[in-house]
């Protein structure tokens, strides 16, 4: 049996040796201002997203769930027809089907960790 197991050293929110990606292609569902970082690929993904100031993530629901703390920033997450506001160690639970966005509403970015299942549908983008 092997044995993987590391650390992942992070400088201002930003992880060593990790890439930072676009959120999505260009053309996609409306965003503005996202990047992410995927930090492990076990049998569940933890990604890192970042949310620029008055930026956005896709409107969209999933049939898996996700689990999101928040780390910095101060943002709103749009839950079925409700907004929660949010801040840092706030936890969010986004259920299957769940339609959902999250936004930084404050001055610095809006940075928070989403654990996933490594199989996992692609989003559906939902109108407004």
């Amino acid at each position: 049996m092997s044995d993987d197991s590391r650390v992942i050293r992070c400088d201002a929110f930003r992880w060593r040796g990790i890439e930072v990606k676009p959120y999505k292609v260009e053309g996609a569902a409306p965003f503005r201002g996202v990047t992410r970082q995927t930090l492990l690929e076990l049998s569940f993904v933890t990604r890192y997203f970042e949310v620029e100031p008055g930026g956005y993530s896709t409107l969209e629901r999933h049939r898996h769930p996700h689990s999101v703390v928040v780390l910095r920033g101060t943002g709103e997450v749009a839950l079925g027809g409700e907004r929660h506001p949010i801040a840092p160690f706030d936890c969010v639970y986004v259920a299957p089907g769940a339609v959902h966005q999250f936004r930084a509403t404050g001055e610095e970015p809006l940075g928070f960790l989403c654990v996933v299942d490594r199989e996992r549908d692609r989003p559906e983008a939902v109108e407004a």
